[in-house]
């Protein structure tokens, strides 16, 4: 080391400047450091993250209501004597649950209720050597309601050529005429009326003669009423079905 004066200024300036050239590559440094730093305003103030905004509920479409159903239209009777005024019954019958119709020969048998014709018997096989009890009645006619009752008509003495199988009709057509046939042979004419469930179709003579006692349905066809034989008949389907023996519950 120099002791001259201008060795050591040299060297204390050598020093200065070694520590301003190091302080300048710091300062240099620290300020490329800072200024990798992205610049913000003192006044600024960061902005805040959205915050999440919940999606509105999509609105619900309704259901496309349903077309109203439409209510049964009324079945419509009738009284099935024509002239009713001519005709007269009970409100018993002998052993089974049915209604004979007193009325003057050949009045019209009509049908009750609109529906389709089970069967038609156009010839008297009865033999009272025999009584079968599927020829008692004669002639006859069982039709199917649209409501879906039996009726049966027998003892008539004549069915009407509409009245086949099958054949459509409407409530108060006439099918036939009042007579006497089958086991009614001498007795005053007069119409066996039955009601009751479809009990194996027009075969099964047991239970197509009747099983719900028509009386209150005629009474009320033939003030003009519409009292319908349809729960009468539902409620003893559901209570006894279809009997098979000689005793029927009434």
């Amino acid at each position: 080391m120099s002791r001259s004066p201008r060795g050591v200024l040299l060297l204390a300036g050598t020093a200065t400047v070694v520590a301003l050239t190091g302080c300048g590559s710091a300062h240099k440094a620290a300020t490329a450091r800072v200024s990798a730093q992205p610049s913000m305003s003192p006044s600024a103030s960061p902005t805040p993250s959205p915050k999440p905004v919940a999606s509105p509920t999509p609105a619900r479409t309704p259901a496309p209501s349903r077309p109203p159903v439409a209510a049964p239209r009324a079945t419509r009777y009738a009284f099935p004597i024509s002239p009713a005024s001519a005709a007269r019954f009970g409100h018993t019958h002998h052993d089974y649950p049915a209604t004979d119709i007193f009325a003057p020969c050949g009045s019209t048998y009509r049908a009750p209720a609109s529906g389709r014709v089970l069967g038609a018997q156009k010839v008297d096989t009865w033999n009272p050597s025999v009584n079968a009890g599927a020829t008692r009645g004669g002639l006859s006619v069982t039709l199917l309601g649209d409501d879906g009752v039996r009726y049966y008509g027998s003892h008539l003495r004549a069915v009407l050529s509409v009245a086949v199988p099958g054949a459509r009709v409407t409530a108060g057509q006439p099918l036939g005429q009042v007579g006497n046939t089958g086991d009614a042979r001498g007795i005053a004419c007069h119409v066996h009326f039955g009601i009751g469930p479809l009990c194996g179709g027009n075969t099964d003579w047991y239970n197509r003669r009747g099983l719900v006692y028509p009386w209150p349905f005629l009474e009320s066809w033939r003030a003009g009423g519409v009292l319908s034989p349809v729960a009468a008949v539902v409620a003893y389907r559901a209570r006894v079905g279809c009997p098979t023996g000689p005793t029927v519950d009434p």
